[in-house]
């Protein structure tokens, strides 16, 4: 080709651009209930089954919540399931689907079976159109069939209904309402009392004060809590959990209203950081600090646990600790505050300060 030759792109004519044919509407294929009554009864007496069956789950549902245990277990392809969850799940599961099987049923075997072509038309809707399309949703109804066929409403609309209070008792698993004695019982509570023996978290080996080093930290626990199983073990072990210090008693402040609390500058605090619940353990033996490691929030465990740093706005709970009779580290008594995050309900007035004595 020379320089002076070039291509020009022809338009490309519809018939090329577009070489299928609208194929129109499609010849109707009258459906199985359409043509034959029986099928119709039979289609109908499903879907009114489906529904019906429902508000037996539910109640089933209900049932299995209150009287099946949570701590009962079943062995179940090679491993073991919750009891409760298996039925609950089955029982909510099964409901669900019905209610979805069965309206999917009546919409492809009951419904009007009118195929139908539309040419697209704007968005904004006119006053004659709203009015066309009131006119279309009552002939819809009449087509469902429920004018002729009345019991499939009612048993849809009570399938739908009766769902709400599986619903509504599962809002029961959000836990107690959390009263002052509620809160004194639960989460203002650990399973430290008088005498509870410390114990290393990791082997239950009860701790005694030559054990420990200056400068050194133990994760502790109470000896009780290894006596626990499952979630009450887990419970009580969040809530219970130390951090058993030892420094130099000269280095540190102890204020004389804690003097009895430590046995030769031994200390234990909770674990548990004060801001949003993070285990703490990142210990700077110089500076007697220990860091929340979610949030950066720092505590002085050489002056009574107070904030010196972070977002956490009260000091770590001090436990107690006296040595007895038989040489170890045992507690005196509960924390005197509730351990962990803080939450809206709770006094602080008994929270330590900086120069509380």
């Amino acid at each position: 080709m020379s320089s002076t030759e070039h291509t020009s792109l022809a338009p490309v004519e519809d018939d090329a651009r577009l070489p299928v044919a609208d194929p129109g509407l499609g010849e109707h294929v009258e459906r199985y209930t359409d043509t034959d009554p029986a099928a119709a009864r039979r289609a109908y007496r499903q879907v009114v089954t489906m529904f019906g069956l429902v508000p037996l789950l539910a109640i089933a549902f209900v049932v299995v919540y209150f009287a099946v245990p949570q701590d009962l277990w079943v062995p179940l392809l090679g491993t073991h399931w919750p009891l409760n969850n298996l039925l609950l799940g089955l029982t909510g599961g099964l409901a669900v689907l019905l209610v979805g099987l069965g309206a999917v049923h009546w919409a492809r075997q009951l419904m009007s079976d009118h195929e139908m072509v539309e040419e697209r038309h704007p968005a904004t809707s006119d006053a004659a159109t709203r009015a066309a399309f009131a006119e279309k949703v009552n002939a819809g109804v009449v087509d469902a069939g429920v004018s002729r066929r009345g019991m499939l409403l009612g048993s849809f609309g009570g399938a739908l209904g009766i769902l709400a209070v599986p619903a509504l008792v599962t809002l029961a698993d959000m836990g107690p309402w959390p009263t002052a004695a509620v809160r004194r019982e639960t989460i203002e509570k650990t399973l430290w009392t008088e005498g509870e023996v410390v114990v290393n978290d990791v082997n239950a080996k009860p701790l005694r004060p030559e054990d420990l080093e200056i400068g050194q930290l133990v994760n502790a626990e109470p000896a009780s809590l290894f006596d626990l199983n499952g979630h009450d073990y887990l419970t009580e072990k969040a809530k219970s959990a130390l951090i058993v210090v030892r420094m130099d008693p000269n280095r540190i402040q102890i204020p004389e209203s804690r003097r009895d609390w430590q046995v030769g500058g031994i200390l234990a605090y909770s674990k548990i950081c004060t801001h949003v619940g993070c285990p703490i353990t990142l210990w700077e033996q110089q500076t007697h600090h220990v860091l929340c490691p979610c949030h950066q929030s720092t505590f002085d465990l050489g002056n009574s646990g107070v904030v010196v740093f972070g977002p956490a706005a009260r000091s770590l709970p001090q436990l107690p600790l006296r040595v007895n009779a038989e040489g170890y580290l045992v507690a005196q008594s509960d924390f005197t505050v509730p351990v962990g995050p803080s939450f809206f309900e709770r006094d602080s007035r008994n929270d330590y300060q900086e120069g509380d004595q």
